[in-house]
């Protein structure tokens, strides 16, 4: 269950990080309010997660997942290209944080 909630908190750092670029800085209020709760669930799962995960684990699955899914998601809004170097990067990010996972 930890690493269940450890992955949904990574997800939700991709959503906090991605409304607070939308909010411009903090002068939309919409995404302002996406940002805070989505941050404040991410963080409190993360916090969650540590119970049962060592803390150097969890922090580097937590940015893994949130640093990935952060990527795509500008990518899919044209906001970012994707490369060739760029995708090769991103699945090593995945493969590292999956073998954290293994050997854990």
């Amino acid at each position: 269950m930890y690493w269940v909630v450890l992955v949904v908190s990574g997800v939700l750092e991709a959503v906090w990080a991605t409304a607070l670029a939308a909010s411009k800085g903090f002068r939309r209020p919409r995404p302002v309010v996406v940002f805070a709760v989505s941050m404040t669930l991410s963080v409190v799962g993360l916090a969650w997660a540590m119970r049962g995960i060592p803390v150097g684990t969890a922090y580097a699955v937590w940015v893994g997942v949130g640093a990935v899914l952060t990527v795509l998601v500008a990518v899919l809004r044209g906001e970012e290209k994707l490369g060739v170097a760029r995708a090769l990067l991103l699945v090593a990010l995945i493969g590292c944080v999956a073998g954290l996972k293994v050997v854990s």
